[in-house]
């Protein structure tokens, strides 16, 4: 059964590149409206990343907001009330991504990380799921990215793959707590976008292990 996606409204937090902006672009491809959540990105990304969601034809809000900041993270979801009146879909996307192994991880890298990767989607499912619950019978979706850390110690982004394992346990939390009115979901996906420190024969070998012989695109995790 084709779900229909028009009117509908969706937050994606890190939407203004890589992975989110995918995301984002795809969800307006097919009517929604997109609450365009930002951080640290520049004002010209950001820009270009409305440019191309509005040329769809749909809203789009662009908020900026520190997600390792509990009172930032309240303020979206009170501006996304303020904007739209509602939400429907939640997309957690944004992410820390550091190379680090076991014995190199400071407390500050730690807890950094688990601020944004784990404990941000944890307050954004608490405010989106109040918000969806609201609207009954209506509801909403709530998508959570992960990837293959979640099943495959990293063991050079080791706090980054335990904070997407912790991600992967929310999901099915999540899922068991609010169904049937609320639908949480994870996205894991293999290798997508290179991270910047990740020599170039590494992640060609990455892509030939995989069951495709070739590392994803963004828009491979939009699609899906």
């Amino acid at each position: 059964m084709q779900v229909s996606l028009k009117d509908k409204v969706a937050l994606v937090t890190g939407a203004a590149h890589r992975v989110g902006r995918a995301i984002a672009l795809e969800l307006a491809r097919h009517g929604a409206h997109i609450v365009l959540h930002y951080h640290s990105s520049p004002i010209e990304v950001v820009q270009a990343a409305m440019s191309e969601i509005g040329a769809q034809r749909v809203q789009v809000e662009a908020i900026q907001a520190d997600l390792s900041q509990p009172d930032a993270i309240t303020q979206l979801f009170e501006r996304v009330q303020s904007v739209f009146g509602r939400l429907d879909i939640l997309v957690n996307s944004a992410s820390a991504f550091q190379k680090r192994g076991l014995l190199e991880i400071t407390l500050e890298d730690w807890e950094h990380t688990m601020q944004v990767n784990l404990r941000a989607p944890f307050l954004c499912t608490q405010a989106a799921a109040r918000m969806m619950l609201a609207q009954a019978p209506r509801g909403g979706v709530i998508i959570n990215i992960c990837d293959q850390g979640v099943f495959k110690p990293w063991p050079d982004y080791a706090h980054h793959g335990i904070s997407k394992a912790g991600l992967h346990a929310l999901t099915m939390v999540t899922a068991a707590s609010l169904g049937p009115h609320i639908r949480a979901n994870a996205v894991v996906p293999g290798p997508v976008l290179k991270p910047p420190t990740m020599p170039d024969d590494r992640w060609r070998e990455l892509g030939e292990r995989s069951p495709l012989q070739r590392t994803g695109a963004a828009e491979d995790v939009a699609r899906a």
